[in-house]
């Protein structure tokens, strides 16, 4: 794997995975908190994640 900022070679067992270091880190943290990384499609609340209602049974 390679680090996301500078794009050197990071192991899976590193402790700062998957940067490969500090500053790499940082550097990609300061990247979301300045709005240069953003999510592209805004989350829409929607319900059709809801549960439907069984239908009534009216044959009893």
């Amino acid at each position: 794997m390679r680090c996301p900022v500078c794009k050197k070679p990071v192991t899976m067992d590193s402790p700062g995975m998957p940067f490969c270091s500090e500053r790499c880190r940082l550097l990609d943290l300061g990247a979301w908190a300045s709005e240069k990384y953003v999510i592209s499609t805004p989350y829409e609340d929607s319900d059709d994640n809801e549960i439907p209602e069984p239908p009534e049974d009216d044959d009893f």
